[in-house]
């Protein structure tokens, strides 16, 4: 699953909540790594925007990754 911007990151979640802890933590993580990725991807071709939204969208999954392992 490709995560395109801030909202849909909060959409994933939000589909991602009903998943036992394990499974959820599994799926953000790949998530962030994906975006990382991405992120990677946007910086060779110079594209500041999608960079800046990628680190948005990895900022979201790691705060709620971190609450949740609270």
């Amino acid at each position: 699953m490709e995560i395109k911007n801030e909202e849909h990151a909060v959409e994933m979640l939000d589909e991602w909540r009903h998943l036992p802890g394990l499974a959820r933590k599994s799926r953000i993580k790949l998530a962030i790594e994906k975006l990382e990725l991405s992120s990677m991807y946007y910086e060779q071709k110079e594209n500041d925007q999608g960079v800046i939204r990628c680190e948005k969208c990895i900022l979201i999954l790691k705060e709620h990754l971190a609450s949740f392992e609270d």
